[in-house]
């Protein structure tokens, strides 16, 4: 397993990111990243249906299509994003790719809990949505960790006028969702700010995956992560496609 943390906070690089590592057979990879504000939706929706445009276009606010299927999100910089990225296993479509992020969450204090969705909850509300994409003898699988997201922007950007305009898309099913770092504060009363959360976390990650270094893309892996960024995720076609 190699541990890689994307120094970009681009959404559309991330993503690509994530699909330059998917056809790498025989390597196994967990990427981290941080987007700026944006909405991620998912490969079967439709952009209409999920997302105020204008609440997001006078904020600045990106919407970038995925690979995986499910729902939409918001991203920004108060959330971590991991993505495990590996060979097909027996059971593609499990959660048991969960089970390490639970492992180290629980060991910093944060008694998560995986439910039917494969989505995490803390105290009664969802802290992480996940997705999967198999293909090709891969697996996807990515998630949010929210830690200190702007909930009022997720709300607002979130709220589309008409959720069934386009009625073969699928829909996102929303939960209520809570910020980890509500959590601790309610409990401890002491918080770190979330660039030194989620360093704790890669590290404490990294030393339940068992490795050594976390890593970083190199210049020549940068170039063909910005090619296939400009020639898909930034493009209308894919985006908007619904």
């Amino acid at each position: 397993m190699q541990i890689i943390f994307s120094h970009s906070r681009v959404p559309a690089f991330n993503l690509s990111a994530e699909e330059y590592l998917f056809p790498k057979l025989g390597e196994d990879f967990l990427l981290l990243y941080i987007n700026n504000p944006s909405i991620i939706i998912g490969s079967n929706q439709a952009v209409l249906n999920e997302v105020d445009q204008d609440f997001c276009i006078e904020h600045g606010i990106r919407v970038v299509r995925r690979l995986s299927g499910g729902g939409a999100v918001y991203h920004d910089t108060g959330n971590l994003n991991y993505s495990f990225i590996i060979d097909k296993t027996e059971a593609p479509l499990s959660h048991r790719f969960l089970d390490p992020v639970v492992e180290v969450l629980h060991r910093m204090g944060i008694p998560a809990e995986i439910r039917k969705r494969k989505d995490l909850w803390l105290d009664g509300y969802k802290v992480s949505g996940t997705a999967s994409h198999v293909s090709r003898g891969r697996e996807l699988h990515h998630g949010t960790l929210l830690y200190d997201t702007d909930l009022q922007m997720l709300r607002r950007s979130l709220d589309a006028q008409n959720r069934s305009l386009i009625k073969k898309a699928t829909a996102s099913v929303p939960s209520p969702v809570k910020n980890i770092r509500s959590f601790l504060n309610d409990k401890t009363g002491v918080t770190v700010e979330p660039e030194q959360f989620f360093q704790q976390f890669a590290r404490q990650m990294a030393q339940q995956l068992g490795v050594k270094e976390i890593g970083a893309f190199q210049e020549e892996e940068i170039a063909e992560i910005e090619e296939l960024q400009k020639n898909k995720y930034t493009q209308r076609d894919w985006n908007y496609r619904m």
